[in-house]
């Protein structure tokens, strides 16, 4: 029986999408800058890297649509930073976002890791963008190399 598994080698010539929101730009930044060290780290050129920035998490599904469509990327990290806040919002945005970003990648066959903070307080999302829990954008980036390495090897 075959067994398949990614590793965290970028495949030759893959070329790799981040998508941040402008939203929360200290929270953001940190996480796109993140990423682009873990691609750096792993030998992916930063001209092999597409940072492209929207308004806020609730736009990261469309730009993510129209990427995979164009069949360039290997895998897409999006980035982005939901803080609650005192009305529904928070859930919508977070839970339209997460839902956008799996279904892109499950109709355009292409790895779309999930970098997108829903925490309840601006605290816990600098502990995940760099501080005590580590960045989130760092391991999206990783789950990207691995990804687009499995999906090279699949039958």
């Amino acid at each position: 029986m075959p067994h398949f598994e990614g590793d965290v080698r970028a495949p030759s010539g893959a070329r790799f999408a981040i998508l941040a929101s402008r939203w929360n730009p200290r929270i953001t930044d940190a996480l796109v800058a993140g990423a682009r060290k873990v691609f750096a780290e792993h030998g992916v050129h930063a001209d092999a890297v597409d940072v492209v920035r929207v308004p806020g998490a609730w736009e990261l599904p469309a730009v993510a649509a129209q990427l995979a469509a164009g069949g360039r990327h290997a895998a897409i990290v999006a980035l982005g930073c939901v803080i609650r806040g005192d009305t529904r919002h928070y859930e919508q945005v977070a839970d339209g976002c997460a839902e956008g970003l799996m279904r892109v990648a499950l109709d355009h066959r292409v790895p779309v890791c999930n970098g997108v903070l829903a925490v309840e307080r601006h605290e816990d999302a600098e502990k995940r963008a760099g501080g005590s829990f580590g960045n989130k954008g760092e391991e999206a980036a990783l789950v990207a190399i691995e990804m687009a390495n499995l999906m090279e090897q699949l039958p």
